[in-house]
């Protein structure tokens, strides 16, 4: 949602703070807010004020005509605002058809006026620019404003001045109080731009010898400018509708929403109420609401809410626990249903979000069962069969009633099922696979096809005509037929996977080249991307400027934007600079209004047409697709969106356009053309655009229009049909009939589906367009009835001819895809055990990562999980940290370091320089562990005394691994061992291969008191101690990770502490290339060559 409603303190806090005006604007920031927990003592020490001027209180809880209800206290001092309070506060109270709770209330200073220094003024926002009303009587009494006032409208990028306000605005106005009021308006519509408010309302505003006075106020911006104004907005808390309570929930979904790039909404209208949804999409949302409500439902319903544009599978699993978790704390006697609906997905992994889901339901599967929950599971997409079988295979296994139906079935046909009006079907029928488009689909023959032909387009004079310079604010005609078989285009964003989509769609249509000419890529160089034409491969440029693409590409006249909600705003101004573009595609969704009213200003001056924002985009089935619209290439052939078919249709909701694709196809020969214009209040083209392209277009014998709820563009088609300028049938449908029956606001999905007025409601505009003319069904359950109805009527006068299906080529399913839907098998190239990165969390050996730092594992753990596969005991993981610890370095002089160094010095990287120090590691120099822990583990195995042992390898002349060391000795221990030594003996449940290895060095230090046990050889024995004696590991296992050289790895890694420690001081030290002194090397050179 776009424009929300804040409280009036937020909005007057704004006022005070940004208002930029020569008029002298009284009482700033003197208000006081007043909840339960307000202690007066202290709100008087903070706002003096209170104790020495009367005062106004009123609730602030986005109540209208407070007045008129009874609800302003008026010039009380403070114990009388006290005693007004006590009726009041925390009391239940109607508002209209709203029963709620006042609990936040503002006081204000009491501003002592006469009537005649009240006026009214109001700033709201449309689609040509800004309207400014005054009126110069104010007060509960203004009654009809939009009848009485005077109305400016600043158009959009046009400033206003206080000419303009005095001379439009200000004729009845007081003389004295023009000048003061034309600055204040000059200033309250600068803070209103400024600020991106969408409404700004102050009834009264009361003008006196003193100054201006905002009395009160009402306000809404646009939320999807946070990330411009978030400097001076602050953190904006927007209050619910009054009646409606704000429930933690519904905060957790919303930050949830926040953080995704996905959409996720929660509205709770009766949490005891029986009739629970979980709908994909924004605009299927909607329907599934009004066909409850249209079978009696509208007191049960408990929720409004949506998700959509791919959720992930935690994302989903979060969204459907916290709608299970609410629907399973108040028991009802009749049980409850939950409604898992959605339209035909264009691009969501439907199985990748049920799979979420599923994981919620087995979460819950207790209390579900306990609260007799009956679920329902209709929907459509990619993937989706696979979806559905996870669906019903979870209710067999759980004992769960789960109904489950994909595209066969009606999409609102399982609200029927679950509120008991229609029987549920025991054998559903089967789907057809996602893979089935590899085969050829031309053997169904229950929907009728055209056998008229298409006329022929000019490409010349109609797509590709450059749009001709004109003078700037004058609005140039637009192109008719917007996509033809030749269509080229621009994709700006890396969005490889839509852009094979429509190459798929290409090749299946039989065009003769692919419809995207190249991509524009801002973030890298200019390259060449890979893509399939069929079977083979093709290379599609990516370029780095949209100038170079424009220059290269001269026949490309569409560009279709990816481009993030902060980008796409520059982006497209950008675009309008290149004549040859005549559509432009906005798939982002969050544009600011503002904005994007720009945009189609630009675009109407230039002739563009512009789809979007928040639009999937459209379908010219045969010739283009826009992006992911009409999704994978099985709906497209389900679909016949291959080939021409007679109806046009246009739809705000792209998931509902997938779904109009599907009726349409099942109910008539198929789709012609279809736009989804986006679900913002400011499409970037509106309803009429195209459906008078489709009246123009001979192609096109019938149309249908999904409209919604908000705006009142509808009324616009109502009026072409009367006055003769539509004559084809119009079928329309308008969703959102629920919102009437709901005592509070609600926002639904699309940021443009919110009625401001009687006109706007769904109700009123089908009741608006049947009295026109136009086929308007009941419900949405009957749309596709009535296009049926239509069609036929249409095919019995002659108007359209049915012909056979003439079949397309089949496409090649990628091989990612064949993979996803478990339709191949291939050996993998790797394998691990150890870590998988590919869910929602990280595990390690099986761990999630959050779960590795709650159990507070170490290092150590850390390393027994990727190493060792194993959750080691807390001793084993502190030996493991110890061992590191005493590795890390042993000084410069070693070779692994006096190696690191050198090449720190010879200016190498730290990889250069780190490897080169690893690289001596080895049975010399600190690669005895493995040696070591082999030949006393095989010695003590074998049964070998300790002096034996040693003899032994004096017999065979080998070196006893991890037995003496260049410097310390028995007289003069290594403390490392000690430390180790006595860890081991205290916390180890044994120590046998230790304490042999000290019998052993006994005998060795007899000899020589320097051939001690040194820190490889301790770490060595005491590791197969550990791995031996810890529990985790068999005798076997053991005696593996010994052989494969996991103990070294405690070397290597330790010493890498230490080696980077020294690249880093040489590189601190700024030491110069190290050449080795002569003075240090014997030059022994044969006698005859000597000098």
């Amino acid at each position: 949602m776009s424009a929300k409603a804040i409280s009036e303190q937020t909005g007057k806090e704004y006022l005070y703070k940004f208002i930029c005006t020569s008029a002298p604007v009284q009482n700033r920031f003197r208000y006081a807010n007043v909840t339960t927990q307000t202690d007066f003592q202290r709100l008087a020490l903070e706002h003096p004020w209170l104790l020495t001027e009367r005062l106004v209180v009123k609730p602030d809880q986005l109540i209208k005509r407070r007045g008129k209800l009874g609800l302003v206290g008026v010039n009380l001092d403070l114990n009388g605002v006290k005693e007004w309070l006590k009726p009041r506060l925390m009391k239940e109270t109607m508002v209209g058809k709203a029963k709620g709770i006042l609990k936040n209330f503002l006081i204000e200073p009491f501003v002592p006026h006469l009537q005649e220094e009240e006026f009214y003024v109001c700033i709201y926002a449309a689609r040509e620019g800004d309207y400014v009303l005054f009126h110069h009587e104010g007060g509960v009494d203004v009654g009809d404003v939009d009848s009485k006032a005077q109305k400016l409208l600043i158009g959009v990028d046009k400033k206003i001045s206080e000419d303009q306000v005095k001379k439009e605005l200000l004729a009845k106005a007081p003389s004295d109080k023009k000048a003061i009021l034309a600055s204040f308006i000059v200033g309250l519509f600068n803070l209103y731009e400024d600020l991106f408010f969408t409404y700004l309302e102050i009834n009264p505003l009361v003008v006196t010898k003193d100054g201006v006075y905002v009395l009160d106020m009402a306000a809404k911006i646009d939320a999807t400018a946070d990330y411009i104004c978030k400097s001076k907005w602050g953190d904006v808390e927007f209050p619910p509708p009054f009646g409606r309570e704000a429930y933690p929930e519904e905060a957790y979904i919303a930050d949830l929403d926040a953080k995704s790039g996905a959409s996720l909404k929660l509205t709770l209208l009766n949490p005891r109420g029986r009739i629970w949804t979980m709908v994909a999409g924004g605009g299927a949302s909607v329907v599934y609401s009004d066909t409850i409500c249209d079978l009696g439902g509208v007191n049960e319903l408990a929720n409004y809410g949506e998700y959509s544009g791919a959720p992930s599978e935690q994302q989903t699993y979060d969204y459907a626990k916290t709608i299970l978790s609410l629907m399973t704390r108040d028991k009802n006697p009749d049980g409850k249903v939950l409604i898992i609906g959605g339209s035909i997905a264009n691009f969501t992994n439907v199985a990748a979000t049920f799979k979420g889901i599923v994981r919620a339901i087995k979460d819950y599967q207790g209390p579900l069962k306990e609260h007799e929950v009956t679920i329902f599971v209709r929907r459509g997409g990619p993937n989706y069969q696979e979806g559905l079988r996870v669906m019903g295979e979870v209710g067999k296994t759980t004992g769960i009633p789960i109904h489950v139906f994909g595209t066969e079935t009606h999409m609102t046909a399982i609200v029927g099922m679950a509120l008991g009006h229609r029987p549920i079907p025991n054998q559903p029928p089967v789907a057809a696979h996602t893979a089935n488009f590899l085969l050829n689909s031309s053997s169904s023959t229950s929907t009728p096809t055209s056998r008229r032909k298409v006329p022929p387009e000019n490409k010349a004079n109609v797509e590709g005509s450059p749009v001709k310079k004109v003078k700037t604010g004058v609005p140039v005609a637009k192109a008719s037929t917007l996509f033809t078989k030749h269509t080229k285009a621009l994709v700006w964003g890396m969005q490889t996977r839509a852009v094979q989509g429509m190459l798929d769609f290409d090749y299946v249509c039989s065009r003769d080249e692919p419809s995207v000419s190249a991509l524009i890529y801002p973030f890298t160089g200019d390259h060449k991307q890979k893509f399939y034409w069929g079977h083979k491969e093709i290379l599609i440029p990516v370029y780095k400027n949209m100038s170079d693409a424009m220059k290269k590409h001269p026949d490309v006249d569409v560009l279709i934007s990816f481009a993030s909600l902060r980008s796409a705003f520059e982006s497209t101004m950008e675009t309008m600079q290149y004549p040859q573009i005549q559509t432009i595609a906005i798939i982002a969704e969050g544009i600011p209004e503002a904005h994007t009213r720009k945009i189609i200003k630009a675009a109407d001056e230039k002739g563009v047409t512009v789809i979007g924002p928040a639009t999937v985009g459209g379908i010219k089935p045969g010739c283009f697709k826009i992006g992911n619209t009409g999704g994978m290439l099985d709906n497209i052939l389900a679909s016949k969106l291959y080939r021409p078919g007679s109806v046009a249709y246009v739809s705000r909701s792209g998931g509902m356009s997938n779904e109009l694709n599907n009726i349409i196809s099942r109910t008539t020969d198929g789709v012609f053309e279809g736009v989804a214009i986006g679900g913002d209040r400011y499409p970037g083209s509106v309803f009429t655009d195209h459906v008078l392209r489709y009246q123009d277009t001979p192609g096109v014998k019938m149309i249908v229009v999904l409209g919604e709820i908000g705006g009142t563009e509808e009324y616009k088609i109502c009026q072409a049909i009367k006055q003769g300028r539509i004559t084809k049938p119009v079928v329309c449908w308008c969703i959102g009939t629920c919102a009437t029956m709901f005592s509070s606001e609600v926002q639904f999905g699309h940021a443009g589906a919110c009625a401001n007025q009687a006109s706007e409601t769904a109700v009123a505009k089908n009741k608006a367009l049947k009295e026109a003319g136009a086929y308007v069904p009941k419900s949405f359950d009957e749309l596709g009835e009535v296009i049926k109805s239509v069609y036929d009527d249409l095919v019995s006068k002659g108007v359209i001819q049915p012909a056979e299906e003439v079949p397309p080529p089949t496409v090649p399913m990628d091989y990612s895809w064949a993979r996803e839907l478990g339709l191949i098998r291939k050996p993998a190239s790797f394998m691990t055990s150890i870590c998988d990165e590919r869910g929602q969390e990280l595990l390690y050996a099986g761990m999630p990562i959050t779960e590795v730092f709650k159990s507070e594992i170490g290092l150590g753990g850390t390393l027994g999980l990727l190493w060792f596969q194993r959750r080691l005991p807390k001793y084993a993981c502190q030996f493991i940290e110890m061992c590191l610890m005493v590795t890390a370095d042993h000084g410069p002089a070693v070779s692994g370091a006096h190696n690191t160094i050198v090449c720190a010095r010879a200016g190498k990287d730290l990889i250069s320089s780190l490897t080169s120090g690893l690289l001596t590691i080895g049975d010399r120099f600190g690669g005895a562990l493995d040696a070591a822990a082999k030949q006393f583990s095989h010695a003590f195995d074998s049964g070998m005394l300790p002096m034996e042992f040693v003899n032994k390898m004096k017999k065979d002349g080998k070196l006893i691994m991890g037995i003496g060391h260049r410097v310390k000795s028995i007289n003069n221990p290594d403390m490392r061992v000690q430390i180790l030594k006595d860890f081991a003996r205290q916390n180890f449940p044994s120590s046998q291969l230790l304490d042999y290895a000290l019998e052993v060095e006994k005998i060795t230090t007899s000899k020589k008191p320097n051939l001690i046990l040194n820190v490889d050889g301790l770490i060595g024995v005491a590791f197969v101690d550990l791995l031996r004696t810890c529990g985790g590991f068999t005798r076997d296992e053991a005696d593996e990770f010994v052989e494969i050289g996991a103990l070294n790895g405690i070397f290597v890694l330790g010493r890498s502490m230490g080696f980077i420690g020294h690249y880093l001081d040489q590189k601190r030290l700024k030491q110069g290339l190290y050449r080795h002194p002569w003075d240090d090397i014997s030059y022994v050179l044969p006698e005859h060559m000597s000098i």
